[in-house]
């Protein structure tokens, strides 16, 4: 097959206004099939976190976006000494969109010393010290610094926030890579919010040998009582009550990217259809100076996939390169998703783009194997 390769190059590029306009097409659907994708991996991803089921989130009981949740601060400090507890860390959460967006801005207010020790952030730009020692400092993902071009020493305002980049850190959590952290006095002193003294949540950190679901009773039954009552979940318990609406979306959005696979699949089948009925008579040449059904066969399958495997790997690789330069993260309610490329995706992808390669060249190269030679031979 490889020694007819020119040949079947050639017979692609006889017609290439439609060649390219075919290549195009599936050059589109698999780019829009693989941003699907990358928004269920990042949900996957969110829900998959083994390490979701050993954290805890206090917050107020009846309340849902963070900006209405106002917990005393105080709270972390009882919460530490409760069995079960290793560590409670309080957190101040501020947002400039609480609803879904592409574009939300989550601040994450946290003591200083507890952020250093509760998340795995790698300052690539900027040191530790600045930030320690500017109140209005803050450390922002490399995810949001490349989405919203932000640099170091620069200034920043969201709202009625303003704040100084002292650093931009990377994580192995591709959500982190979209927050940005703050001091948390600094977030509770913002002008207008009167919240000084409160935050937005507790993160609890439990011991190995502690049972989740008895711990996040105990804490709703230490403030009951309180002055304002609470409402604990595992994270992942958590963030899957803030994205469910998400979820849904996502459900109907893979209909899309299935779609755009039909799609595929109709436009190259179309597509390799008209070039066989352009080739009757050729075909039946072929035939007569040796060539068998089944080589014709292959001849026609080979158009297809080729056609499929060059645009959709172009599709494949402009989404991976939008998806790796983008920086988008889908948010929520403070939870954010993030949208990666990874090989697996792209690896999907050209396996898809394969199939319906195959798949769509079946009929029209079963109808070039069995033309009958001597009627093939008359056409005009």
């Amino acid at each position: 097959m490889i020694r007819f390769g020119p040949y079947i190059l050639k017979t692609l590029w006889r017609h290439r206004t439609r060649t390219l306009l075919t290549v195009s097409g599936a050059a589109v659907a698999l780019f829009v099939y693989s941003f699907v994708g990358a928004v269920q991996e990042g949900l996957n991803r969110l829900a998959s976190d083994q390490s979701h089921h050993r954290t805890l989130i206090v917050f107020q009981a009846n309340r849902f976006c963070p900006s209405t949740s106002k917990l005393p601060e105080d709270y972390a400090r009882k919460i530490e000494q409760m069995p079960g507890v290793a560590g409670a860390v309080p957190i101040k959460v501020y947002m400039n969109n609480c609803r879904a967006s592409l574009d939300v801005v989550v601040f994450n207010g946290l003591p200083a010393e507890k952020l250093k020790a509760t998340r795995q952030l790698d300052l690539s730009e900027g040191d530790w010290s600045t930030f320690e020692k500017q109140r209005d400092g803050i450390v922002v993902g490399q995810a949001v610094a490349l989405r919203r071009k932000l640099k170091v020493g620069q200034k920043f305002s969201i709202g009625a926030l303003t704040t100084s980049i002292a650093g931009i850190f990377t994580s192995p959590i591709p959500s982190e890579q979209n927050m940005i952290y703050a001091h948390l006095e600094f977030l509770q002193r913002i002008k207008g919010l009167n919240s000084v003294g409160t935050c937005t949540q507790v993160e609890v950190a439990l011991t190995a040998d502690a049972n989740s679901d008895a711990v996040c009773r105990a804490i709703d039954e230490r403030f009951r009582g309180g002055p304002i009552s609470t409402d604990t979940r595992t994270r992942g318990v958590f963030q899957a009550r803030a994205v469910g609406d998400l979820i849904e979306l996502v459900g109907f959005v893979r209909l899309l990217g299935l779609a755009c696979v039909a799609l595929v699949l109709a436009l190259v089948s179309t597509t390799t259809l008209m070039g066989v009925q352009d080739r009757i008579r050729e075909h039946a040449i072929l035939q007569t100076v040796g060539c068998t059904p089944a080589r014709i066969f292959s001849f026609v399958i080979a158009e297809s996939l080729i056609v499929c495997l060059v645009g959709g790997g172009f599709g494949i690789g402009a989404a991976m390169c939008a998806l790796q330069f983008s920086g988008l993260a889908l948010g929520t309610e403070g939870i954010l998703i993030a949208f990666l490329p990874s090989l697996a995706l792209a690896a999907t992808g050209l396996a898809i783009a394969a199939g319906v390669g195959v798949v769509a060249g079946l009929a029209p190269a079963w109808q070039a194997a069995n033309a009958e030679i001597v009627p093939a031979l008359r056409t005009a």
